[in-house]
């Protein structure tokens, strides 16, 4: 697959030829899905908890004796039908993460940026870079190589080569900077367009390819 180069102002500059094993693989819904699924599961923290009936305080003394008052029988005020008592069968510490393969998760990558690519959504730049730290110039960019379009945008490192940039779009509301090393499915996925300098290029490629 060619597409088009362009530079920070919007104008092609030359083509390049986009790795067929990366950007023209077959599309797996399913694969993205899991994929999705994992990485959704291991942001969660897991540090919900709370307190059963040996655990919260109070009600060491037996509320009535055990016959003779006509009511139930009751051992204790922190049972978990009293008011105050603890809980049951409620959230306490756990972990999320799901595993998944290393191949399944780069076969998933895959899929997503050949959904990009036969979308026309990958857009290449010859460089990423700015002469100044301004929030405008940054927006003024990625409005001619975007549109409207909300926009993901990969860093090959994170080098202070790139600080003008990063400076620069950190406030900008439908734009993300993301190392092409961290690449991931949900981003992929949740921005309209995915900008990709020839340098990030490389870094996707070593590592998809």
């Amino acid at each position: 697959m060619e597409v088009d180069v362009f530079n920070m102002q919007g104008e092609k500059v030359r083509t390049v030829e986009l790795p067929s094993r990366i950007f023209e693989a077959t599309v797996n819904v399913d694969l993205m899905h899991q994929a999705y699924v994992r990485q959704m599961a291991n942001a969660r923290l897991g540090t919900h908890d709370t307190k059963t009936r040996g655990e919260v305080s109070g009600g060491g003394k037996k509320p009535w004796k055990q016959k003779g008052t006509g009511r139930a029988r009751q051992g204790s005020t922190r049972a978990p039908q009293w008011v105050g008592g603890g809980r049951v069968h409620t959230p306490h510490p756990r972990s999320y993460a799901l595993q998944m393969p290393q191949k399944m998760r780069q076969a998933a990558l895959r899929s997503a940026l050949s959904v990009k690519a036969q979308e026309k959504n990958i857009v290449v730049l010859d460089e990423l870079k700015l002469a100044e730290a301004k929030t405008k110039l940054m927006a003024e960019a990625i409005s001619r190589l975007a549109g409207i379009s909300s926009a993901l945008i990969l860093m090959p490192n994170n080098s202070a080569d790139y600080d003008l940039v990063y400076r620069s779009a950190n406030n900008l509301p439908a734009t993300k900077l993301l190392l092409a090393s961290y690449l991931n499915v949900r981003d992929l996925l949740g921005f309209d367009k995915v900008i990709i300098p020839l340098a990030a290029l490389d870094v996707v490629a070593k590592y998809l390819g």
